[in-house]
């Protein structure tokens, strides 16, 4: 006769159910049982589990209940609930009935998140929405408590008093010079040397020096303080090890920005190569930098006259058959200039202090590039390759129009509709078509309220740039989608 199976059904987990017994047996401690069984069963599952693991093992249950720290009944009681089901989970409870039916629900959250609690400005706090709900409860049919909105936002992972900022994309050859740079720095020349200026920080004394608390050491810092006027940092970062060259300023200047520039690049020899990466202010983009830039490579400068554009002087100071070599981030993208990094680290670790003097501010700014040079230097890692950027610009503009579109400035507008028409003509793949067929709803569902944008507009040239960017985005949206049959329009 066959002998039956009286095992208990495995765990889901997946190991066989002998192994908890060898582990026990090779891990023993105190009474046999090993002394970190609990620490890995952290849940009520894991320890269930556990329990028909160790009864498969023929442990007994005064030992599973030692184990799992439950008590004998408990062990018994799940068990019992293996041989019958398998199950290891809770049974459903009824509990109190909810309070706030769904509905309800949903119009707290919408009345939290979609209303302001001024005209056209303010965000509700939990304490100011209760106190309006519970004088007019009838916006949306109930009066909840503080820790009721709390819990009901919480439950469905809703922060909307909390805000971050973002740099909204406005240059129209935004990506095709961000593939420029992240491919300069995944092959960077010998000498790739980033470049910007930190203008205008204050110099502000505080009314009293630093105290510190007699317990903890505490800092104490004086609230009240002293203007002293401002400063400019002007500051090179080697890409190649992470040294700092500076000079603090009280300007930026053009003149200011030449004399800097030319004793950097005195310290390097005649025959290297240097290529600088600075953002597109209007001294960078000068004929008079254009001048410096040819005298440094030893070569004509063109006529000012050839250079009459920032357009043509931009292309010029790129052109990589002379000693200097100019590469400009886009538009709002000074986050791809790696100076700012260091600037960062710069403002934590010295602005924070109280100076009472340019000089005194001056001093520790050149002593903090001391240190970083003798010290803390490194080269940076760049890792970031641009993707999902074309997509997320697709649907944030979309999700602005949908919201806001009577609210955006015309000129942001007319860049915008520039770039996604760019987009659409050079990075088609990147974005997804149901992205574009979003976008393209959009411009039609708000193509009233961008025309009175544009009829509002007293500048004639700004306006003709901006129907001629409406249409051609709105016509190659739609020429794309009859093309692809992807759209029923």
């Amino acid at each position: 006769m066959v002998e039956a199976d009286t095992r208990l059904p495995a765990s889901p987990s997946g190991p066989s159910a002998a192994s908890p017994a060898d582990d026990m047996q090779s891990n023993a401690g105190v009474c046999g049982f090993p002394s970190v069984a609990s620490q890995t069963m952290t849940t009520p599952l894991s320890r269930r589990q556990a329990i028909v693991a160790l009864a498969n093992a023929r442990i007994g249950v005064n030992a599973i209940a030692a184990v799992v720290h439950y008590s004998v009944d408990t062990v018994r009681r799940w068990i019992r609930r293996a041989k019958e089901s398998g199950e290891f989970h809770d049974y459903a409870r009824l509990g109190r009935p909810a309070i706030y039916p769904q509905e309800i629900q949903l119009r707290m959250v919408a009345f939290y998140c979609q209303t302001q609690p001024l005209p056209e400005c303010g965000r509700w706090t939990l304490r100011w929405a209760a106190q309006r709900l519970k004088v007019d409860s009838t916006l949306v049919g109930a009066a909840p408590s503080k820790s009721t909105l709390h819990r009901i936002l919480q439950s469905n992972r809703l922060k909307p008093h909390q805000s971050s900022y973002f740099l909204h994309i406005t240059d129209p050859d935004f990506f095709p010079k961000m593939e420029h740079l992240v491919g300069l720095y995944r092959n960077p020349p010998q000498n790739l040397i980033f470049f910007d200026e930190c203008p205008g920080i204050q110099i502000l004394k505080r009314l009293t020096p630093d105290l510190q608390t007699d317990t903890m050491g505490k800092r104490l810092e004086e609230f009240e303080y002293i203007r002293n006027g401002t400063m400019d940092v002007l500051a090179f970062l080697q890409h190649v090890d992470g040294t700092v060259y500076l000079e603090c300023r009280s300007d930026h200047k053009t003149d200011t920005f030449l004399a800097v520039f030319r004793r950097h690049a005195s310290r390097y020899s005649q025959t290297d190569i240097l290529h600088y990466v600075m953002d597109n202010l209007s001294s960078h983009r000068g004929y008079p930098f254009c001048q410096l830039v040819a005298e440094l490579s030893g070569i004509e400068c063109p006529p000012e006259q050839q250079l009459c554009t920032q357009a043509k002087r931009v292309e010029w100071l790129g052109r990589e058959d002379k000693r200097v070599v100019i590469h400009f981030t886009p538009y709002h993208g000074s986050w791809l200039n790696w100076i700012e990094f260091w600037f960062g680290i710069m403002g934590r670790k010295v602005l924070g202090e109280s100076f009472g003097s340019s000089d005194e501010l001056k001093a520790a700014v050149e002593a903090f590039a001391n240190e970083w040079n003798l010290l803390l230097a490194h080269p940076f890692k760049w890792s970031y390759d641009g993707k999902g950027l074309h997509e997320k610009a697709v649907k944030r503009f979309t999700k602005i129009l949908h919201i806001a579109a009577g609210k955006m400035e015309l000129r942001t507008l007319t860049k915008q509709m520039r770039l996604l028409s760019n987009l659409l003509k050079g990075y088609l793949p990147e974005v997804s078509k149901e992205s574009w067929e979003q976008l393209y709803v959009a411009l039609c569902a708000q193509s009233e309220t961008i025309d009175d944008l544009i009829q509002c507009e007293s500048g004639p040239v700004r306006k003709l740039k901006a129907q001629h960017a409406a249409l051609d985005l709105t016509t190659a949206l739609y020429d794309y989608f009859v093309s692809t049959d992807e759209m029923a329009i």
